[in-house]
């Protein structure tokens, strides 16, 4: 049982990487079986609703997944070394389902001719990308896509509790990964209409998401969590507030 559970972890783990590299390419629109702004273009009216549809679906299934009163529930039907592993494979099914049945809708919301903004846009892309990956092993990569949970079921370890941690960039903004994704969906030189539906609505689900996820925090740390939040920016790097021992907010 734990091999079988170490076994699937780990083809877990490979579709979501697959899954995000293919991510990279459908918004970066590069050579990709299917990108943002490729193939055929329906009526804009149709194709809009499809889409709003297909990220819903991905919204609806990656946040009440994370939530812990499911959580509480679906452990019963689900072993816990396997619980994470199954949230990142089902949230990687619903993203190539996104991309797969993706309408793009074409018509050109700006697109930029100057060769040196051009190279900057592409140049915050490709930071916004890094900062994801830089932010998911700052908090414990392995943990965070499952297969640490399931490592320790095959060495009879009992994984440990979370613990509270802002490590590097975590000192400055309180979701650096988030910041990441915002840079690379909007970090385009051509902005179509069907690229900025995914970027707004994306970027509402990441602003809902940062509330939920907060809210979760501060019941699993409290006033550790509520301190932090005090002191550190939501996404943007702002100068840290200062706060007295009690963790109070103080004047600069």
């Amino acid at each position: 049982m734990a091999l079988a559970s170490f076994i699937y972890g780990v083809l877990a783990y490979l579709i979501s990487f697959v899954t995000l590299l293919y991510t990279i390419g459908f918004v970066g629109n590069l050579p990709v079986s299917k990108a943002i702004d490729t193939g055929d273009a329906g009526p804009a009216p149709a194709s809009f609703a499809i889409d709003l549809l297909l990220i819903g679906v991905f919204a609806l299934q990656h946040s009440v997944m994370a939530r812990p009163a499911f959580k509480q529930v679906w452990s019963k039907l689900v072993p816990p070394s396997v619980e994470r592993s199954t949230y990142v494979l089902l949230t990687s099914l619903a993203l190539l389902l996104l991309y797969w049945q993706w309408r793009p809708v074409t018509g050109v919301v700006w697109s930029v001719t100057n060769p040196m903004v051009t190279i900057a846009l592409q140049a915050m892309f490709w930071a916004g990308w890094g900062l994801v990956l830089l932010s998911t092993f700052l908090i414990n990569h392995f943990e965070l896509f499952g297969l640490q949970q399931v490592y320790s079921r095959l060495r009879n370890k009992t994984f440990p509790p979370s613990e509270f941690r802002a490590p590097f960039l975590y000192r400055w903004v309180r979701h650096p990964l988030y910041l990441g994704l915002l840079l690379a969906f909007w970090a385009t030189p051509i902005m179509t209409l069907g690229h900025l539906l995914f970027a707004i609505a994306n970027t509402g689900y990441i602003l809902l998401g940062i509330s939920l996820e907060e809210s979760d925090l501060v019941t699993a740390f409290g006033e550790q969590y509520l301190r932090y939040r005090q002191r550190v920016s939501m996404l943007l790097p702002f100068p840290r507030r200062k706060t007295d021992p009690e963790g109070r907010v103080r004047p600069f």
